[in-house]
């Protein structure tokens, strides 16, 4: 092995060449300025060169491509949601992500895990039965289960947790797991070769606006003036909008998650528990990636704390008591940016060139596909197409909500 390291060093094959371009000088004007360089800044990037020609655009990112929330989700991927204009979203979304591999000749390490979220209540039963109506009306593969079908699909689960037994649970076939750097690597990648400048380090400080319009985007490492400006930021969704003077509702707040050493596979599925707000999967490499609920309390901090992991490995032991000599091999938090109803904003603001992609709180990574392809046809076309029109920003000043609260059992 060494040798073969060797060997490869000194050929002529290396270095190797480089998939993602480094970064060029800024131009003095774009057609479209992203800001955002994560899984769906990339995204839209690439719908819009591929299937719109539009391929004089800038993505700002002010660290690294995929550095922000895209590197620091827990990669589930699933469509069992409460309103069926969510549910229509995401399950386009799904299928985007099952042929994402061929699409973009990247290996996303997709794999169709299933998800299991568990009931431990009368009460949350029924929640879960309307769940899988709405689902299976949309067409969504959902079942709810009980004890014995829960035991046959996650052998080594307790069922028996002292003061919360598991009665049953929702069973949603369809979910899957993908690898997140590749997913966001793989869309750069194929948007830079279709002309896209990715500009990492590249922080947006400020813009400057004239009437109803974005004019000119100022960065540390120079200006630009664009025809259209779209904000893909996640966490820092606030703050960005604020920069052209908007306020959004919108409310940021840290989310936490763990994985620990890996271990021989005993865990197919995606494990959610209602009541002790934690879920639990195993990776490809066999490491148990462990979340639960966001922080309860704003703040634009990364940072982990020694509180949430004792919360989180307590939840784990209640449902797989046997994992109790496990070390946690690491700890991280990202910044979910969450609305009222738990639904994204999506489309035009009341500026006429700046556009939204924003408050998707939990959900971001599993719109991914979806997010790129119909934002993108929206700019292009300059009509919102039927698909995203429910997450417009206006639906709050008509009351029109699409409310996702209860279409977890813990944040993911």
């Amino acid at each position: 092995m060494v040798f073969a390291l060797l060997k490869y060093g000194l050929s002529k094959a290396y270095p190797a060449r480089e998939e993602i371009p480094r970064t060029p000088d800024l131009k003095s004007h774009y057609d479209v300025v992203i800001v955002g360089g994560g899984g769906h800044g990339a995204s839209l990037a690439y719908h819009l060169a591929k299937h719109h020609g539009i391929k004089n655009i800038a993505i700002l990112e002010k660290g690294y491509l995929g550095g922000g929330n895209t590197a620091r989700n827990t990669t589930v991927i699933r469509s069992n949601y409460t309103d069926q204009r969510s549910i229509r979203f995401y399950a386009r979304s799904l299928r985007l992500y099952e042929a994402l591999s061929n699409e973009l000749d990247y290996n996303m390490m997709y794999s169709r895990r299933g998800q299991l979220t568990l009931s431990h209540s009368d009460g949350v039963s029924r929640s879960l039965r309307l769940r899988a109506d709405a689902g299976n009306f949309c067409g969504e593969a959902n079942e709810i289960v009980d004890r014995k079908q829960i035991k046959d699909l996650v052998p080594s689960l307790n069922l028996d947790i002292k003061g919360m037994p598991i009665l049953g649970g929702l069973w949603h076939p369809n979910a899957a797991i993908a690898r997140h750097d590749a997913v966001v690597w793989g869309y750069a990648i194929r948007a830079c070769e279709r002309g896209v400048e990715l500009h990492q380090r590249t922080e947006v400080v400020g813009m400057d606006v004239v009437g109803d319009k974005v004019t000119r985007v100022r960065t540390n490492r120079g200006d630009v003036s664009a025809g259209i400006v779209v904000q893909c930021v996640a966490g820092y969704s606030s703050v960005v909008a604020k920069m052209v003077g908007l306020k959004l509702p919108i409310r940021s707040y840290p989310l936490q998650a763990m994985v620990t050493h890996p271990i021989k596979p005993f865990l197919d599925p995606m494990v959610s528990s209602t009541a002790l707000h934690c879920y639990i999967s195993q990776s490809a490499r066999g490491e148990l990636v462990i979340g639960g609920s966001s922080d309860p309390y704003e703040l634009y901090n990364t940072r982990s704390t020694l509180e949430l992991k004792e919360s989180l490995a307590a939840s784990a032991l209640e449902m797989f008591p046997f994992i109790g000599e496990l070390k946690v091999l690491r700890q991280w938090a990202g910044i979910t940016d969450m609305t009222p109803d738990y639904s994204p904003i999506m489309g035009r603001s009341p500026l006429s060139n700046y556009w939204l992609d924003a408050g998707w709180g939990t959900w971001g990574f599993k719109a991914t596909p979806a997010s790129g392809f119909f934002l993108a046809k929206a700019i292009s076309d300059n009509r919102i197409p039927e698909e995203i029109q429910p997450f417009q920003l206006d639906r709050f000043e008509r009351f029109d909500l699409v409310n996702e609260m209860g279409a977890t059992a813990a944040s993911h």
